[in-house]
Order: structure tokens, then C-alpha cells, then sequence
């Protein structure tokens, strides 16, 4: 009976020290959300995205100040755009922006999304239309965000997206007038001419609408296009093409 009445004593403490133990191991296990996104970043550099998306999943889940949620979904956005998943990442910056407008990060997602698709641009002949999407997101930051800090770099972003819209008009525009189909080519051009009047090769541009013209015998048409080209571009090579114009 001693024996067994000792036996008892010592599973107690056992047990006792054991659950001592548990809660001490539970403590030091327990969520930190700073812990998490470093442990989230070092997933990130090894390349590791997916399991450093449930430790910022994690984050946004267990945090009860989100103090650290915006950051968290900020990274998982980012983590896209470093895995080479820019649908992706535009989706997860667009809900970063739904959910926190007034965040200072707000301007860098809205950014993100303009460069995720200027990232995709591969040229005049298959980029224009990327290059529009890219646009539309960078005008939307001026306008949502007009101090935002990137005021050095988004206007050359700008003006590349624009150069490769109007030169994929003007690529198509030269393929109809090459057929002869004058009036869809001068929709081409004189869309160029509105919208893009700072296009590298709006002087070329002119010079297409003047023959363009000529070709439907709409000469007043053609010698106002005509005029225009000297008047911007006195020194073209296309103003001086342009001289060869016989009106009759």
C-alpha cells in the first residue's frame, strides 16, 4: 500500500512538471507577428513563396491590432511579383488598396500595379495593349495619390507606355495604307496625332496623313496636314519627303 501511495506522489509531480513544462513550451511558441515576417522574408530569399504566403496569412488571420496586416498583405503581393506571378500579385495590390486606401504603403501598391504591367510590355507589335493597361494604372496613381513618391521616375514610365501605344497605331496604320486602304489608315494616324502629339514619330505620322489624303484627293485636307509638318518639323527628313508633293 506505501508502495503504491508512492507511486501515486511521483506520477503527480511527474504530471505536474510535465504540464509545467507544456506551458512553458507554449509561451515560447507563441504568436509574434514581427517573428513571422522575418520568417516570412527569409522563405521570400530562398524562393520558398508559398509557405512564406501562410506565415503572412498567418499574420493577418492571428493579429488582433493589425498593426502588422497591412504589411503582411503588402508581402504577399510582392511575393507574387518575385515569383513571377504578376495576375497574381496585381489581384493581391488591388486588395491591399481595397482594404487600406489610406495607407502610406497605399501609393507603392498602386505603383506595383502599373510596373507589373509595364514589366509584361514586349514591344509595339504585341506590347500596346499591356502598355495601355500600364498606363491607366499609372495616371490612376497621379490622380488617387498625386504626392506620391515617385515623381522623378513616372513620367518617363508615362511616356514610354504612350510611345509604344502610338507607335502600334502607327504600325497598323502603315499596314493599311500599304494596302491602299486610305480612310482606315487616316483613322490610325490622326487618332496618333490627337492623343499622342508628342510621339518620337509623330513627324512620320504627318507625313502618312498628307499622302493618305492626296491618295483620296481630299487635297485641303492633305495641305493642312502638310502644313502642320512644316511648322513642327521644318529639319524632318519627312518635311523635306513632303516637298515632293505636287497638288494639283
Amino acid at each position: 500500500m506505501k508502495i503504491l501511495f508512492k507511486f501515486l506522489i511521483i506520477t503527480a509531480i511527474v504530471s505536474l512538471l510535465l504540464s509545467c513544462g507544456g506551458k512553458e513550451a507554449v509561451k515560447k511558441e507563441e504568436f509574434d507577428p514581427v517573428v513571422y515576417l522575418k520568417k516570412a522574408d527569409e522563405l521570400v530569399s530562398k524562393k520558398e513563396y508559398e509557405e512564406a504566403r501562410k506565415l503572412l496569412l498567418e499574420i493577418k488571420n492571428r493579429e488582433s491590432a493589425k498593426e502588422y496586416a497591412p504589411l503582411a498583405q503588402l508581402k504577399i503581393a510582392d511575393s507574387y511579383l518575385k515569383e513571377d506571378e504578376p495576375e497574381l500579385a496585381i489581384t493581391e495590390y488591388r486588395r491591399f488598396i481595397e482594404l487600406y486606401p489610406e495607407s502610406t504603403y497605399a501609393p507603392y501598391a498602386q505603383y506595383s500595379i502599373g510596373m507589373a504591367y509595364f514589366r509584361q510590355i514586349e514591344g509595339p507589335e504585341r506590347g500596346a495593349g499591356t502598355a495601355q493597361k500600364a498606363l491607366n494604372e499609372f495616371l490612376k496613381l497621379e490622380k488617387m495619390y498625386p504626392r506620391h513618391p515617385y515623381g522623378d521616375i513616372l513620367p518617363l514610365r508615362i511616356q514610354k507606355c504612350r510611345n509604344i501605344i502610338a507607335e502600334g497605331e502607327l504600325i497598323i496604320g502603315k499596314f493599311y495604307h500599304k494596302k491602299g486602304s486610305y480612310t482606315a489608315a487616316i483613322g490610325r494616324f490622326e487618332g496618333i496625332v490627337k492623343n499622342y502629339p508628342d510621339f518620337k514619330n509623330l513627324d512620320e505620322t504627318l507625313y502618312l496623313l498628307v499622302d493618305s489624303y492626296k491618295n483620296l484627293n481630299m487635297l485641303d485636307k492633305a495641305k493642312q496636314y502638310l502644313k502642320l509638318l512644316k511648322e513642327k518639323f521644318p529639319d524632318s527628313q519627312f518635311a523635306k519627303k513632303a516637298e515632293g508633293f505636287r497638288f494639283q
